[in-house]
């Protein structure tokens, strides 16, 4: 029997689901049924059971889901119960802050290094990482073995970065940059555009 082709949008809903589970984990809150998750996140709980019913039967009748067994369940999923090292290239005032906020994340998913071309800014301690210039991206990449990438320089240099980054051996990419990627089909790209974001936010303001 083949194994049915997961959507992207059954994917990005996933991540949804993990944050507000791990609310209830926090909360130490054991259960909780699709219903109370469609409640929550403004969905339809068929829709919910639908993209979990992809993976597995993770709920059971008159109980639901157990919280903590999701987490994981959803962990696996993702393929982020396993530790995974990104380089974040850029280190202006956004690439700063990612950095910063990554620090104090409970997830595998960490920044190991972190890369910039500007003389004033190489050295610099971020905290338990040092900028390091764009020439040792490469190196870093092998000995950290790191396969994500973060890029948050300007939108004239982030196909270089690009560029630089698949020949590496990076297999993913998170651009910041207000440009489309060109890269290789085995490299999957996101795209965080704040410009396109805001302007698309601003159709619905009446």
């Amino acid at each position: 029997m083949k194994t049915p082709k997961i959507s992207e949008a059954v994917v990005r809903r996933l991540p949804v689901y993990l944050r507000y589970l791990q609310e209830l984990h926090e909360l130490n809150i054991r259960t909780v049924s699709s219903y109370e998750l469609g409640q929550k996140l403004d969905m339809n709980p068929a829709q919910i059971r639908k993209d979990l019913a992809y993976f597995g039967e993770f709920g059971r009748k008159g109980i639901g889901y157990e919280v903590i067994y999701l987490v994981e369940k959803i962990k696996q999923i993702l393929k982020i119960d396993r530790h995974l090292n990104c380089a974040l290239i850029g280190a202006g005032h956004l690439g700063i802050a990612l950095s910063n906020y990554n620090r104090f994340t409970q997830e595998k998913l960490s920044i190991a290094a972190i890369f910039d071309n500007s003389p004033d800014k190489i050295g610099t301690p971020v905290g338990t990482l040092t900028i390091q210039p764009l020439d040792e991206l490469e190196q870093m990449v092998r000995e950290r073995d790191i396969l994500i990438g973060i890029i948050t320089v300007p939108a004239v240099e982030a196909q270089k970065v690009a560029d630089r980054l698949v020949e590496a051996g990076i297999k993913g990419i998170l651009n910041f940059a207000p440009t489309s990627l060109r890269v290789p089909a085995h490299v999957s790209v996101r795209n965080a555009d704040l410009t396109t974001e805001l302007q698309t936010l601003a159709y619905y303001i009446d």
